[in-house]
């Protein structure tokens, strides 16, 4: 077995520390968890901040003082060796939802004093028993959406709170069978592989088949949507993508790891492309775009059967000139 205990055993401390602090103590909480130089990467309107306090301050005092009682909802929890450095850093990354009475206003968001889940997945860097660097991704179109806004065009996904995945055993606290996250690795690697080019040569739903199995479940951001099976997801989904995006640049992550049957990647950005009309029910620019992304996997046997999906679509939007969140909410 391979033994990450250590990095996933401080990630658990941490979490249980932020998650109990109030508002007002979570610079504190990470403070002790984080090194002075954290590195950590936000959707936007937050994108990329310095030090445990300015992401306390910035984003986890505000969210805390708007979700009252938050509590975290974790689906998935594993550990592993970045597969893209040679250093090999160790990374933990988790994915779920946090829960809490919308009580005020966050990001100008209207409070529904309602429950709330906000969507999540996180890649922790470890290193001499720190923090040192975090990229969280985070589903702000779906919370506008649970509070009755509608930042996008209708889509042909179906928008809705996602579950975590269907044999919910991907709470990965203890060593995994390294062979296992090896195979994972491959596979999610071999789809990159076919998914970065585009070009193929076989029809989509063909190419899809070769590494996805035919009743996948695609959990898409709001605004996108989730999609099952392969011929839907090609309808409502991948063959809508490709056709309103055009010179898509090669693939590049920050982190890809897997462990057991569970993988996931992410990227700042993953990859640029150039919207040539219809992509989210939107008009072309002719700019190009950065797709900065969070893809996390499970695999059955051989081929990949769920994909939960976290692309910062109000960065991709900005980058085109349309302020998403301002225009919604009126800020």
């Amino acid at each position: 077995m391979v033994d990450f205990q250590p990095e996933k055993d401080l990630v658990r401390s941490y979490y249980a520390a932020l998650d109990t602090a109030t508002a007002s103590e979570s610079s504190d909480v990470m403070a002790r968890f984080c090194a002075p130089d954290l590195i950590w990467r936000g959707m936007h309107p937050f994108d990329t901040l310095s030090g445990p306090e300015a992401v306390a301050d910035r984003f986890w005092s505000p969210l805390k003082s708007a979700l009252a009682r938050m509590q975290r909802r974790m689906d998935v929890f594993m550990a592993g060796r970045n597969s893209l450095r040679e250093d090999a850093a160790v990374w933990v990354s988790s994915m779920g939802h946090l829960m809490g009475l919308f009580d005020d206003a966050w990001l100008g968001i209207p409070p529904t004093r309602k429950i709330a889940m906000l969507r999540y997945a996180a890649f922790h860097r470890i290193e001499h028993g720190k923090i040192v660097e975090t990229a969280m991704f985070f589903d702000i179109p779906a919370l506008m959406m649970q509070a009755g806004l509608q930042p996008f065009p209708v889509q042909t996904g179906a928008q809705l709170v996602q579950p975590g995945p269907l044999p919910h055993d991907a709470l990965m606290f203890a060593p995994q069978p390294p062979e296992d996250g090896a195979k994972t690795l491959a596979t999610i690697n071999a789809m990159i592989s076919d998914l970065g080019q585009w070009q193929s040569g076989l029809p989509l739903e063909e190419e899809l088949a070769r590494t996805w199995h035919d009743d996948m479940i695609w959990w898409g951001p709001a605004g996108i949507g989730a999609t099952y099976t392969i011929e839907r997801y090609a309808k409502q989904h991948s063959g809508p993508f490709r056709a309103g995006l055009t010179d898509r640049s090669g693939t590049g992550h920050i982190c890809r790891f897997a462990e057991g049957h569970y993988g996931g990647f992410f990227g700042w950005p993953n990859f640029t492309a150039r919207p040539t009309g219809g992509f989210m029910g939107m008009p072309a620019t002719g700019q190009p775009g950065e797709f900065r992304v969070v893809d996390i996997y499970r695999r059955k046997g051989d081929k990949l059967a769920e994909n939960w999906v976290f692309i910062d679509l109000l960065h991709f939007w900005k980058t085109q000139g349309l302020d998403v969140l301002g225009r919604t909410v009126g800020i």
